[in-house]
């Protein structure tokens, strides 16, 4: 009898995040729909958690990438996808947990709309609020509009209850056409961490693909970004260097400049404020300060060759 190829393959990423990463894997258990042919892929970023063995000891038909040194979360996706053998590449994070019928919401936004090379869930965080998750791509105009605090107002699009056409969505839980990401080669490694998915949507839009926001279709995202500047340090460093480089990518140096610098003056601003109103992180606005006027500084999360 022959083998039916999947429709969909869950792409699911984990970086020491064991426990995060089982409940996710229970969560496509639990979740997947009946009759679409799956296949689960799980790549482990050289975890010292025993990531790894939990998948090994789990039952069920898992494919599993065991990396030996640690890499980026473009190139990883991108592993992933190549391997893939589904019409369909759900990438998950080790930390997000899909809600039922979220994938079949997804699958049908794309079934129904050609063009769509990705398609992006509703994502809630651990208490099951929704957060923004889907937004108009970085700019001069955008970064003006987040120096005068109005960056929900104009450049959130994770908005509303119907399925919308948005410039970018988050990959914590991102379906997406396998013929589009064959054809623009996938994620840029380039991008280590933050905007790989940006950088991603944008080359869709150029070959003339675009990207859906799906809010029928939800996931919990357990976001472990941690209030401790000591930990939280190399994922400030690189969330400026990744946006800087998609603004050097996709604009002109000009234009990376302006961004640094309006950026830098909303986190300015927001630190000043963070010295007399309780409960704001006025050290970490300060960080993100420095670092968005000079991105290149710092250490990050990529591993020194």
């Amino acid at each position: 009898m022959a083998v039916l190829a999947p429709v969909l393959s869950y792409c699911v990423v984990n970086t020491n995040g064991r426990e995060d990463l089982l409940a996710c894997l229970d969560a496509i258990e639990r979740t997947h729909p009946g009759g679409v042919e799956h296949e689960v892929l799980v790549l482990d970023n050289a975890s010292d958690d025993g990531s790894a063995d939990a998948v090994r000891a789990r039952s069920g038909d898992i494919r599993l990438f065991a990396l030996e040194r640690r890499t980026g979360k473009a190139e990883n996706d991108s592993t992933l996808m190549r391997e893939a053998k589904g019409r369909y590449c759900l990438l998950l994070n080790e930390d997000s947990e899909l809600q039922p019928g979220a994938v079949a919401a997804l699958i049908q936004a794309l079934d129904a709309d050609a063009r769509a090379g990705a398609a992006g869930a509703q994502l809630l965080d651990s208490d099951g609020q929704a957060v923004p998750c889907a937004w108009r791509f970085p700019g001069v105009g955008t970064a003006l509009v987040g120096a005068l605090f109005l960056h929900r107002f104009f450049t959130v699009q994770s908005k509303g209850n119907e399925t919308r056409a948005v410039d970018w969505a988050q990959s914590s839980a991102l379906l997406i056409r396998r013929e589009a990401a064959t054809e623009v080669d996938y994620l840029d490694p380039d991008f280590f961490v933050y905007y790989d998915e940006c950088d991603f949507c944008k080359r869709l839009v150029d070959a003339g693909w675009h990207t859906l926001f799906v809010p029928a279709a939800r996931a919990i995202h357990h976001d472990q970004l941690s209030t401790d500047l000591s930990a939280g340090l190399p994922r400030i460093v690189e969330f400026h260097r990744n946006r800087d480089l998609y603004m050097r990518k996709h604009h002109s140096r000009g234009a990376a400049l302006a961004v640094r610098l309006l950026t830098a003056w909303s986190y300015a601003l927001r630190a000043l404020a963070a010295t007399i109103l309780p409960n704001h992180p006025a050290p970490i606005y300060w960080t993100h300060t420095r670092q968005a006027l000079s991105p290149a500084q710092g250490k990050g999360l990529r591993p020194s060759s």
